[in-house]
């Protein structure tokens, strides 16, 4: 029944063409030609005496157009095995260009993140992306693979964090937190839900560290970790007695000792919760212990931000105080953002036309074809363009997301996901950052922004996965080779 609706969808047809996802390819050309009629608008000059030459970003986008299409028709015409075989060869080769790219790559904005031969700059992490997605397929496709289980989901971690921790050397964290959005994928294939909230809380815990002091955070916590563990257990009366009793006991010690009131709390709450953990256990009132555990990583977790905030670059710095709103610097850090916001909101309904958007034009928004692309759209396209531009990313990521459902093996399932998640952070964060919502990491919007790295990376992830898909009927698996 499945091969007879997977052929019955695709027309019938049984060659490798007729089978291809026709839906993903035609979302796929739509994008990069809007890209590319974004980048002209971003970079067309009209003084130029030659509009055809090279040394234009238009059409140096539109080499790499034609790049990428030989690149996706060889991919298509690869035995969808060779993927399955040459994941960790090609993991071990994504990393080895992380740390070459460390050691003697060029510095850009910041980041030691590019080769540069000739005029041609490449990012190694782009192609990392893809190498490290291959790698979670296989490792999580590998027989009697099970997430729940502690040792195999070590395995999955020790992949995402050790190409993240040497994108984090090279200074590109915007980069790196893309590899984060792999933890989608683990949702999908069953992991539990408690691993999620420590990384939320986390970073939750990161941006309110700027905003209120130790104490007041500490004190919030207390209270909300306090009234959740008595609302699950119904001993309300008891916990709050409780709360009362480290409240008074952290005050008494604070006024009688040369320490801090943060480490009073840290001294009483940390005891507190060490007996309370005790009565938890005996009384087998096992729900209490996550709280508690929650509460305890907080206020060893909390003194640590100031050290890792200084530990980031100026710029980094200065982009999380204008994102929380504890520094303003419209000339400054937040031209960029505010020019975008200006431009996109200049856009109106309906934009002001093809090439006529005024802060585009006269380079008010800088990156404007590259990271801020988005703002050429919601400028000369309007409101209704960029609805166009978002539901096509949103199609895509959906039909991937399709296409994994389809597939029978966990290989292409799994790859399939971590594109769809790979896709959905750069539109999430990119798109964000356009409008204000997010901080500017310099994440570029996939398929549309100036770039030949970029474009030919999301063109190799996006074919793969379509051809894994396009294989779903034939009657050879991955593993026989």
């Amino acid at each position: 029944m499945v091969n007879d609706y997977n052929l019955s969808s695709r027309g019938g047809n049984t060659s490798l063409f007729g089978r291809l996802d026709m839906t993903a390819v035609g979302l796929y050309i739509a994008l990069v030609i809007v890209g590319f009629v974004c980048i002209t608008a971003a970079s067309f000059e009209e003084e130029s005496l030659n509009y055809l030459s090279f040394s234009h970003n238009y059409m140096k986008q539109l080499m790499w157009i034609g790049i990428s299409s030989v690149v996706a028709l060889v991919i298509l015409l690869l035995d969808r095995r060779l993927f399955h075989m040459f994941a960790y060869p090609a993991y071990i080769a994504g990393l080895g260009l992380l740390i070459a790219c460390l050691l003697f790559g060029r510095e850009v904005n910041g980041a030691k993140a590019w080769f540069e031969f000739g005029g041609v700059r490449i990012q190694p992490v782009e192609f990392a992306k893809i190498a490290t997605a291959l790698m979670m397929a296989r490792v999580m496709s590998s027989y009697s693979f099970n997430i729940k289980r502690l040792p195999d989901l070590m395995k999955v971690a020790g992949v995402i964090l050790l190409p993240l921790a040497i994108i984090v050397l090279q200074n590109d964290t915007g980069s790196g937190l893309v590899l984060c959005s792999f933890l989608f994928v683990l949702f999908r294939e069953g992991i539990t839900k408690y691993i999620y909230f420590p990384a939320l809380f986390t970073v939750f815990l990161f941006i309110v560290s700027f905003i209120f002091s130790p104490e007041a955070i500490f004190s919030f916590l207390l209270v909300a970790f306090t009234l959740f563990s008595a609302l699950k257990t119904g001993a309300i009366e008891a916990h709050l007695r409780f709360l009362a009793g480290v409240v008074l006991a952290s005050i008494f010690l604070a006024v009688v000792t040369p320490l801090s009131g943060y480490a009073s709390l840290m001294i009483v709450t940390g005891v507190a919760a060490v007996v309370l953990g005790a009565v938890a256990v005996k009384a087998r009132a096992l729900m209490l212990l996550w709280p508690i555990l929650m509460f305890v990583y907080a206020m060893l977790f909390v003194p640590t931000c100031d050290f890792l905030f200084e530990k980031l670059e100026p710029h980094q710095q200065n982009r999380i105080l204008t994102f929380v709103g504890m520094k303003s610097d419209p000339m400054g850090i937040d031209y960029n953002v505010n020019q975008s916001q200006i431009a996109i909101g200049s856009g109106g309904l309906f934009g002001k036309g093809f090439m006529e958007g005024t802060q585009i034009k006269y380079d008010y928004v800088p990156e404007k074809h590259t990271d801020f692309i988005f703002c050429t759209v919601g400028e000369e396209w309007g409101f209704l363009g960029a609805i166009v531009v978002i539901s096509l990313y949103m199609a895509l990521i959906l039909r991937l997301m399709r296409m994994g459902e389809r597939i029978k093996e966990p290989f292409g399932r799994v790859y399939c996901y971590c594109v769809a998640s790979i896709i959905l952070f750069h539109v999430w964060v990119n798109v964000g950052m356009t409008i204000g919502l997010m901080p500017v990491m310099g994440i570029p919007l996939p398929l549309m922004s100036y770039g030949g790295s970029s474009l030919v990376a999301f063109t190799m992830l996006i074919m793969i996965a379509i051809r894994l898909d396009a294989s779903t009927d034939d009657g050879d698996t991955l593993y026989n080779i």
